[in-house]
């Protein structure tokens, strides 16, 4: 299924995908509901235990694995629009996915202080693909596939959506990225000619593998966990986390490249971890609804 996209009348570049002023999901509109969770208090007021985030980001600064997020966001965009395949902002599926982001990200900032100035991005496109991703610095994007044949609802997107967002707020990409370069990395002539050395390198890495970069178990058990939390605080129905993974895994069964799976593997383990935890954001749950 292919979507006609919507040409930016700017001519900027690839990223100029964002909406106009007049669309509810403006930019600025964004970054406003994002600060405003601040006021939410850090991650220590959670309900869910993940535990302290990975030293090991550390070796790779937030705002190079976020720069190659960027340039790798806008590349896919431009593909996209290539294509005819990405939506424009009148879209009702894309209207219903930002709907839900703006529900989302005012509670992202608690769980990362950089998710306070991420411009937040929601694009779709159109592809059979069963996949969603949130890149670095807060690029999301849905394939329709994704919503077209599992049929999900909205609490079963505003599930996806946490856990994608959770992987970026806890920088998995970034930890990810230094776990597999280690400290003894060969620098590239690219990166050394750019002047960033071994950090431009590890960077320019990540740039060509965020999409598909494979998270280890425990990384996708924080952000079921991380996506949970926010879904409930949101608004969404918690139960919705395990309806998604049984629909996955019933996909699966059915479909032999299911791109979405490939980097988060389903399985009776990860719905008992998300039942264990229901009862720890079921009052979030029920607060945020009143």
């Amino acid at each position: 299924m292919c979507i006609r996209c919507e040409r930016s009348s700017s001519g900027t570049a690839a990223v100029s995908a964002l909406p106009s002023a007049a669309s509810p999901w403006h930019p600025r509109r964004a970054f406003l509901l994002a600060a405003a969770g601040a006021a939410l208090g850090g991650p220590a007021l959670a309900q869910v235990d993940v535990g302290k985030a990975s030293v090991a980001r550390n070796l790779v600064p937030a705002d190079k694995i976020e720069a190659a997020g960027v340039q790798q966001y806008g590349q896919l965009l431009e593909q996209a629009r290539a294509k005819g395949a990405l939506a424009g902002d009148n879209n009702p599926q894309l209207q219903r996915l930002r709907a839900i982001a703006t529900r989302l990200i005012p509670f992202a900032t608690p769980w990362n202080s950089r998710a306070r100035s991420w411009k937040w991005e929601v694009n779709l496109i159109g592809s059979k693909q069963i996949n969603a991703f949130c890149m670095p610095g807060g690029k999301i994007a849905f394939f329709t596939g994704i919503l077209d044949q599992l049929k999900l609802t909205d609490d079963e997107v505003a599930m996806v959506m946490g856990h994608e967002m959770a992987h970026a707020l806890r920088e998995h990409a970034r930890a990810r990225m230094a776990k597999s370069a280690g400290t003894g990395a060969v620098l590239s002539l690219g990166a050394q000619m750019l002047g960033w050395g071994q950090v431009g390198d590890l960077a320019a890495r990540a740039g060509t593998q965020l999409i598909t970069l494979k998270f280890s178990r425990s990384d996708e058990t924080e952000a079921d966990l991380v996506g949970l939390e926010l879904a409930a605080r949101a608004g969404y129905d918690p139960k919705a986390s395990v309806s998604l993974w049984q629909k996955m895994a019933a996909a699966s069964k059915n479909q032999g490249s299911l791109n979405f799976l490939s980097t988060h593997p389903s399985g009776p383990d990860r719905i008992t971890k998300l039942e264990a935890n229901l009862p720890k954001v079921e009052k979030l749950y029920r607060d945020a609804r009143k």
